[in-house]
């Protein structure tokens, strides 16, 4: 009984390493993540008069279904579209100069993802490291929305909606 016991619980404990796995927090570099874009919604398609005059495809240009994708962005998030003049707004040309002050570093992704990688491997190395790695890597960087929420209300800052109590 006992022998049946100890396998019983053995196999519970060795069916739980696969359960919920999350991909999100997945090291191996396997899946290609999220797509953030993807969700964003766009106007209808629209059946063209004459299926044999099609518009010629312009790459990188604008499209009957979004024509104006920046200006939409930017109405999306709450912006005013007029004040967009060209690529870069007129009111942060100071901003966007005081950021290139030292210069840029036009492979900042690869940098950027090679030092997370060194980052996440000093940080999960060692034996028996079981569990979620991905919050054992950033569990220093992660903020307590509750206590944010009282920080930011205690100097005044409006919180229109909380974060449910943990």
């Amino acid at each position: 009984m006992l022998r049946l016991f100890i396998i019983a619980i053995t196999l519970v404990g060795l069916s739980a390493c696969t359960i919920g796995k999350r991909t999100l927090h997945d090291f191996s570099g396997e899946t290609a993540g999220p797509d953030e874009f993807s969700v964003m919604p766009s106007r209808p398609l629209e059946m063209p008069a004459d299926l044999n005059v099609l518009p010629t495809p312009t790459p990188g240009g604008s499209n009957l279904t979004d024509a104006n994708p920046m200006a939409d962005a930017i109405v999306a998030l709450g912006g005013n579209p007029a004040a967009v003049q060209g690529a870069i707004p007129a009111a942060d040309t100071a901003l966007l100069a005081h950021v290139n002050r030292n210069g840029v570093s036009p492979n900042i992704r690869a940098d950027l993802a090679e030092e997370d990688a060194r980052f996440r491997r000093r940080r999960t190395a060692g034996p028996f490291r079981g569990g979620d790695r991905y919050f054992r890597a950033y569990a220093g960087q992660a903020l307590d929305a509750q206590s944010e929420m009282d920080r930011f209300r205690n100097i005044g800052v409006q919180v229109p909606s909380a974060p449910p109590a943990q």
